[in-house]
């Protein structure tokens, strides 16, 4: 009876070690996870790396000194189960900050709905980061672009026909909606600013904003010089980040913007505008847009989409296609890629 006793209570200290072994192995290891979504905001592809790495951990081994404990297959997969529970209950803390990326994949893919909500998300989660409203003004102007076919190539292929234009009708609920949220992005950049001038945030939610201000007056409101004025500040902003820091390459996207639209014109007109401060090189433009088309975080599909442009200028078809195929596949909803991959099909 004696021996039973022992046996059970044997069995049942086993028992307790590998419950407790399973639940120090898991603890650790929520704690490397969480840190990993303090630096990547809540991945995804994170947890479920981590997850599978989890699952493989070959348990046979000791967990402390003096242990020498053969762990299951069944332990490990609950041990996985219990490690999957705890994220579980963590995760309503990390979805509560949306990810900007996502928001701007839904904007390239026309979902505006879903871009607007996803950027009011991270405003509520981030009051005081200037991207989250700046973001949300560029859906707003892209679903002005999208309502007036702005971005069709044949409007920018022929320069008599980009000349000639119309004056378009815009929506001036649109236009409230995207100087409200310029206005409160230069409101909070400008405030970082104050205390670091070197917020590379900051400085770059004021690159965004100037840009989106020169496109809307030029491609909506056809105001060619109050244009330039905004190209220009944007490009000084972008020079002055790309100082501080030359890995934000979506800041490229101004000087690229300034350099290829202004090159493009006879040379009486670049050496005028050369006078006045602008940049007009054509060959320099193109190759600081495929900067961002190659390593731009936010802006690299629109990037493409310029270069594409330029590439029917050039009668280059071959590399017009290729980039318009890969954003057609990329955003599937978004019918203006595969509509101008049948043009030059």
């Amino acid at each position: 009876m004696t021996a039973i006793v022992r046996q059970g209570r044997w069995a049942a200290a086993r028992v307790v070690t590998t419950v407790m072994c399973a639940v120090y192995v898991s603890f650790t290891s929520y704690l490397q996870l969480s840190g990993c979504f303090q630096s990547l905001k809540g991945s995804a592809i994170c947890s479920r790396r981590r997850l599978e790495s989890l699952s493989r951990l070959d348990l046979s081994k000791d967990c402390t000194p003096k242990a020498n404990l053969k762990i299951s297959y069944t332990a490990r997969l609950s041990l996985t189960l219990l490690f999957a529970a705890m994220f579980c209950l963590a995760a309503p803390a990390f979805a509560s900050t949306p990810d900007l990326d996502h928001g701007y994949r839904q904007m390239y893919d026309l979902d505006f709905a879903g871009a607007h909500a996803t950027f009011r998300q991270y405003q509520q989660a981030n009051a005081s980061d200037p991207m989250g409203y700046v973001s949300d003004a560029a859906a707003y102007l892209f679903s002005e672009f999208e309502r007036l076919h702005v971005l069709e190539s044949d409007l920018f292929i022929d320069d008599n026909h980009f000349e000639a234009r119309h004056k378009l009708v815009p929506d001036p609920n649109i236009k409230a909606e995207l100087d409200s949220h310029l206005a409160k992005a230069d409101s909070l950049a400008d405030a970082a600013l104050a205390k670091n001038p070197k917020d590379t945030d900051a400085l770059f939610a004021k690159v965004m904003a100037n840009g989106l201000r020169c496109d809307y007056a030029a491609l909506i409101e056809k105001r060619n010089i109050a244009s330039l004025g905004y190209m220009k500040t944007s490009r000084a902003q972008a020079q002055q980040l790309l100082a501080i820091d030359p890995t934000r390459y979506d800041a490229y996207l101004s000087l690229g913007a300034e350099n290829y639209l202004l090159g493009a014109n006879a040379a009486p007109v670049r050496w005028v505008l050369s006078l006045t401060g602008s940049k007009t090189d054509k060959q320099q433009g193109i190759e600081q847009l495929r900067i961002v088309a190659e390593k731009g975080r936010y802006l690299a599909p629109f990037a493409r989409l310029l270069l594409a442009v330029a590439a029917l200028r050039d009668k280059d078809t071959h590399t017009a296609k290729t980039l318009l195929a890969g954003l057609a596949t990329e955003f599937p909803d978004n019918k203006l890629y595969s509509k101008e991959l049948s043009r030059i099909q």
